[in-house]
C-alpha cells in the first residue's frame, strides 16, 4: 500500500523510513540509527549501501571513535520532499480505514514486542543461539 503510493518518488517505504531517520538526526552514527529504527545491522547496512549508491545519503569515513556517520544529500532531500506528501496521503487513508485509535494501540504493542525482541537478541549466545541466563 505504502510502496505503491511511493512508486513515483522512486523509493520504497523502508527507504523513506531510513531517510527520515537520517534527516531528523543528521549527522547520525549508523548504530544509533539502527537503534532508533530497530533495524538489525545487516539489514540496515544493505539498505544504506543502496541509498548511498542512489546518491541519497552520504556515509562518512570512520571517525576517531570508529563510528561512521550518515547525512542526507541534496538529492536525498529532494526525494524526501517529493515522497512525504504521498506518504501522508496514503497514511491518512490507512488511518481512516483501520481507525486512528486502533492504529495507535497496535503501534504501541508492536513497539513493545520490538523492544522485547531486541533485548532478548542481546542475550543470545552467538555460536549456539541459546539464551544466556
Amino acid at each position: 500500500m505504502y510502496d505503491i503510493a511511493l512508486q513515483d518518488s522512486g523509493i520504497r517505504s523502508t527507504q523513506l523510513t531510513i531517510l527520515v531517520g537520517i534527516a531528523k538526526n543528521q549527522p547520525v552514527p549508523i548504530g544509533a540509527l539502527g537503534d532508533v529504527l530497530i533495524i538489525d545491522p545487516t539489514t540496515l547496512t544493505r539498505s544504506l549501501r543502496l541509498l548511498e549508491k542512489q546518491g541519497l545519503i552520504a556515509i562518512s569515513g570512520r571517525s576517531t571513535m570508529r563510528q561512521r556517520f550518515l547525512s542526507i544529500t541534496r538529492k536525498g532531500e529532494r526525494i524526501l520532499a517529493r515522497s512525504l506528501p504521498a506518504w501522508r496521503k496514503i497514511h491518512k487513508h490507512f488511518l481512516s480505514t483501520v481507525g486512528s485509535r486502533y492504529w495507535t494501540d497496535l503501534r504501541h504493542e508492536l513497539e513493545k514486542v520490538a523492544h522485547i525482541a531486541v533485548a532478548d537478541s542481546k542475550k543470545l549466545t552467538p555460536r549456539t543461539g541459546k539464551l544466556s541466563s
